[in-house]
């Protein structure tokens, strides 16, 4: 089982000091972060879709095995609410199409308000290009059903696994040969129980073979606690007979390593 490690996004100011040394322009954070990570979660797509020039220019900043995955626009998720999804998902693939092959996966996060729609999410996946991985991240409910799970079946969807407050809060449905796991929030000041930790690792170690992928974010930023989890899961991922991919040392994710260094070097 691969482990694709990850953030929710790398653009937090409380990370300097922290993740980024303390001199480090703020225009060099994603090649920093990408020496340290192999993927992302680009958060930012969900309140300001960017344009695809900003995609490419991503794409030229980061390794050859960077990974992407993009948060759907909520103009599709929240404003629309699924409907009429034809326009927003053209546009939402054709910015993103600057992410050539480093795009991995697009979520759908669904807002916590709207009810199980089995045709709205049907017309929404059947507009993405074939191949695309989609990840679908309800929030309400009424979701959990044998339909929904057999929709998400169909189009080849995983269903996102969420954590909160150390819990899950969805189902833990294997629905495509991949899958997807988002940590928002730790019981400790933001930051994760390590037991939580394993727990997860073991569960996606039962769920998926050695040859499939899943990834893995942690949205529990503010402190650089998502960071420092990072860095505890890829251990945990290990014990439980996975192999994650690169995350950086405690005293890199800490900051001890650039205070001790004294420099800003990337």
């Amino acid at each position: 089982m691969a482990v694709i490690i990850g953030t929710s996004g790398w653009q937090y100011r409380d990370w300097r000091g922290r993740f980024y040394p303390q001199k480090l322009p703020q225009r060099l954070w994603l090649e920093h972060y990408a020496k340290h990570f192999a993927t992302v979660e680009s958060n930012n797509a969900f309140y300001r879709l960017p344009e695809r020039t900003t995609f490419e220019k991503w794409r030229e900043r980061t390794p050859p095995d960077f990974r992407w995955a993009v948060k759907a626009s909520r103009y599709l998720t929240h404003i629309k609410r699924l409907r009429e999804p034809e326009e927003p998902v053209a546009r939402l693939m054709e910015r993103a199409a600057g992410l050539g092959d480093k795009l991995d996966t697009i979520l759908l996060q669904l807002p916590p308000t709207l009810k199980a729609d089995a045709e709205l999410l049907r017309e929404c996946l059947a507009c993405f290009p074939g191949g695309t991985r989609v990840a679908v991240e309800p929030r309400h409910e009424s979701w959990w059903t044998d339909e929904i799970r057999a929709l998400l079946e169909r189009y080849g969807a995983a269903l996102c696994w969420a954590d909160r407050d150390e819990r899950p809060v969805a189902p833990l449905w294997r629905t495509t040969d991949w899958g997807y796991l988002r940590l928002h929030t730790g019981a400790e000041n933001w930051r994760y129980r390590p037991e939580t930790l394993q727990l997860w690792a073991d569960r996606l170690a039962a769920t998926w073979s050695p040859v499939e992928d899943v990834l893995v974010y942690f949205n529990n930023d503010p402190g650089g606690a998502a960071v420092v989890d990072a860095v505890h899961f890829a251990e945990a991922v290990r014990r439980a007979g996975g192999t994650p991919t690169r995350v950086p040392t405690l005293e890199q994710a800490t900051g001890e390593a650039w205070a001790e260094a004294g420099t800003a070097s990337v």
